[in-house]
């Protein structure tokens, strides 16, 4: 196939060796070809704005702009923007947030070359290539009332094994306050305590590993 009639491609990831994995895969097909590279999502936003490339694949955590607003301010580009979530992140939250944010297509990066490319190429013809099991994820999640920046950093904070009277000094307000925090961030997580949360955190992607205090015992 030609150039002009290959599927134009753009990829963003802040990860060397999955951007040569990827562009190596890529190169290989004769119905594809890259347009552009980008290391973090600001620079994904101003190429997909140069470029407009037919399908986008978009590493969810980059530095600076994360790939979900980085989807966002493409899709406000242009809302026809077919856009492939690549991530190493399976929890519902990291899902939720790119497929709400307007992404077409979901891979984790430990899938087979075949699985990348029949998904760029059903997302280029206009499908949706999200897995059953993930979309039964997003809608439940749906319905789930979402945390915000103030709650996400105070249950990071949690994670790490600080009480209430840790989190306030840490945030300069009052150990009520904080302790009112955390009893909201446990009601809208659905978990039945602090730890509990943690975990739930965890399993969503909302927190990492590594927010996790050093011998952290999650039961």
């Amino acid at each position: 196939m030609s150039q002009a009639r290959a599927i134009r491609i753009l990829i963003a990831d802040d990860h060397l060796v999955v951007r040569i994995g990827l562009e190596t895969l890529i190169r290989l097909q004769d119905d594809m070809c890259i347009v552009a590279e980008a290391s973090n999502g600001a620079d994904a936003v101003e190429l997909y704005r140069v470029h407009r490339p037919d399908v986008t694949l978009m590493d969810l955590r980059m530095p600076g702009v994360s790939g979900a607003m980085a989807i966002a301010a493409i899709r406000a580009l242009d809302p026809q923007a077919r856009i492939v979530v690549l991530t190493v992140h399976r929890g519902d939250e990291a899902v939720y947030q790119a497929v709400r944010a307007g992404a077409r297509g979901y891979l984790v990066k430990d899938a087979d070359g075949e699985e990348i490319l029949a998904t760029i190429r059903g997302v280029h013809r206009g499908q949706r290539r999200i897995p059953p099991e993930i979309a039964a994820r997003v809608v439940e999640r749906v319905g789930q009332e979402e945390l915000t920046p103030r709650e996400v950093a105070i249950l990071k904070l949690v994670a790490r094994g600080l009480g209430n009277k840790e989190i306030a000094a840490a945030l300069s307000i009052s150990p009520g306050t904080a302790k009112n925090h955390v009893a909201h961030i446990i009601e809208k997580l659905g978990a039945q305590d602090r730890t509990h949360a943690v975990t739930l955190a965890l399993e969503r992607n909302i927190v990492d590993l590594e927010d996790l205090a050093p011998g952290h015992a999650l039961s």
